[in-house]
């Protein structure tokens, strides 16, 4: 079977399990619990793979907790940030999870040890609070204790009958694309909630590929909105490892969803000290900015959010805000985003941002933060992308490339809204890895295409009120029938011959009647 193959038939077996199981539970929220169960089985199976390191004498799961010494215990917990006996590992839990009357609380006993073993350790801030929202004594499973374990022990059945592959033959990625395959569908079937957080993984990609553009490393990757962590990993999909020196980091306001991008980084083989994620509200709390500058940064932030804005009369003396004289509107924070990532980023790296397409050409606060970052030369690219390439809504949203090392003082505008540039796949489209080729190799040679690229002078975009809007600059092709009047002049000539033609002979024909 091959992985393409082997990956469709897991994808549907694990959407079986999460459907069948769920039974009257919402399935937004029920998604928590085969998410954690996923996560539960691929931490066990990475830490038994990291004791037997290879060994194929040693069964990590057979071992009584007995022999686990001290020592054993930190020096893994030093390199893998968690440690799990074995008595607590999935496959032991899962064996007798449909007898075991005490399913529930002996789940949350073992998330509890593993988050705690962590205490005291470099990784305390990784692991605390992995398993929160894997609440197995959630009335959202069942009233009772029984219909709370019967519904785990399912769950736990489901995914333990999945095969995921030998570690050793690298098919470990599996783990992290199902998780992937999980989050979008249900993002997908609950429409705006479910899909604000989660960037499609095509579009990821192109984001991804925009960011680390002629870069041949980049010491560290960055997105201050960072949702389920989606599109710092396509960043470590397209590019060998070695590329990211120092590794991932990002902010994200909601709790759930920074759980799942922690989740997310260990699904994808990522070691607790080569991410730093954090909780909190970017924009008020920032909270890394000691680890600035970055080398790429990639964000899809929340499309005219509110934000404390004017409210809190120190944020217009915020290094991130204060250069542009003026702040983003309170009922719009898009450019808000935008600043604090333009304030993040090195003087050699991209930031690629996902944005509302009605910043580019309001006026107000939002122009007057557009002439700030056109006169400063840091607009290199703003791309229009097809509608409907996001779950839960159908603008056809814009990218927005920065950099503080432009070339020349020309801002490129790229139209992709065209069919030429994305394939229709139900009630959503798609950017195929042709492409996301495509633009990238126009956005590489800068050179205009006549209706799809076209590059301005930023005089002219002062000029023009400093309105970034691609369809300002990029003419659309038109596709009505094109008329040649001359040959059209020539048809209608031979029509009123034949129409007169048809007179006489109609006048004739009258005339021998009345005759």
């Amino acid at each position: 079977m091959t992985s393409t193959n082997q990956r469709a038939e897991l994808q549907a077996k694990i959407w079986r399990i999460a459907n069948d199981v769920r039974g009257s539970v919402d399935g937004w929220d029920f998604k928590q619990f085969v998410l954690g169960t996923l996560f539960y089985r691929f931490i066990s199976e990475n830490f038994s793979n990291y004791i037997e390191a290879g060994d194929e004498r040693v069964n990590y799961a057979t071992l009584s907790d007995d022999v686990i010494t001290p020592e054993i215990k930190d020096d893994a917990i030093k390199t893998k940030g968690y440690f799990i006996y074995p008595s607590q590992l999935f496959a032991n839990v899962a064996k007798t999870a449909n007898t075991n009357s005490n399913l529930n609380t002996d789940l949350k006993s073992i998330f509890d040890a593993i988050e705690s073993s962590a205490n005291g350790y470099p990784s305390e801030s990784d692991i605390k609070g992995l398993f929160a929202d894997f609440d197995t004594t959630s009335s959202r499973l069942g009233n009772t204790v029984e219909n709370k374990n019967s519904r785990l022990a399912a769950v736990l059945k489901g995914v333990e009958a999945l095969n995921f592959g030998r570690f050793e033959e690298n098919q470990i990625d599996l783990f992290g694309d199902a998780y992937e395959f999980l989050i979008s569908n249900y993002a997908a079937n609950a429409g705006k909630s479910g899909g604000e957080f989660f960037t499609p993984q095509h579009v990821s990609k192109l984001i991804a590929q925009l960011a680390m553009h002629g870069q041949t490393t980049v010491n560290k990757i960055y997105d201050p909105a960072a949702g389920s962590g989606s599109l710092l990993l396509q960043a470590k999909k397209h590019f060998d490892n070695h590329i990211i020196e120092e590794g991932f980091f990002g902010q994200e306001v909601n709790h759930t969803t920074y759980n799942l991008a922690r989740m997310n980084m260990f699904l994808h083989n990522i070691n607790y000290d080569k991410f730093h994620l954090v909780l909190g509200d970017t924009l008020k709390d920032p909270q890394l900015a000691d680890e600035k500058p970055f080398d790429a940064i990639v964000s899809n932030p929340p499309y005219s959010v509110k934000w404390i804005g004017d409210d809190d009369p120190t944020m217009i003396n915020d290094d991130r805000f204060a250069p542009a004289g003026v702040l983003a509107p309170k009922s719009k924070a898009d450019f808000a985003f935008v600043l604090h990532s333009l304030h993040y980023l090195s003087s050699k790296g991209r930031a690629a941002i996902v944005c509302f397409p009605g910043i580019f050409y309001r006026g107000g606060a939002e122009q007057k933060i557009r002439k700030y970052l056109v006169d400063n030369n840091y607009v290199e690219t703003i791309i229009s992308l097809a509608p409907n390439l996001f779950y839960g809504t159908s603008i056809a949203v814009n990218i927005l490339v920065l950099s503080k090392h432009k070339i020349g003082t020309k801002t490129q505008f790229i139209d992709v809204n065209s069919e030429d540039f994305f394939k229709k796949v139900t009630n959503n489209n798609v950017l195929t890895d042709k492409h996301i080729e495509s633009i990238i190799k126009m956005f590489d040679s800068k050179q205009d295409i006549e209706h799809v690229v076209k590059s301005i002078d930023n005089n002219k975009i002062a000029a023009n009120d400093y309105n970034l809007s691609v369809s300002s600059y990029v003419a659309p092709k038109d596709n009505r029938e094109k008329i040649d009047i001359a040959v059209l002049n020539e048809e209608v000539s031979r029509t009123v011959e034949k129409i007169n033609s048809l007179r006489l002979n109609i006048d004739a024909i009258i005339k021998e009647i009345e005759a």
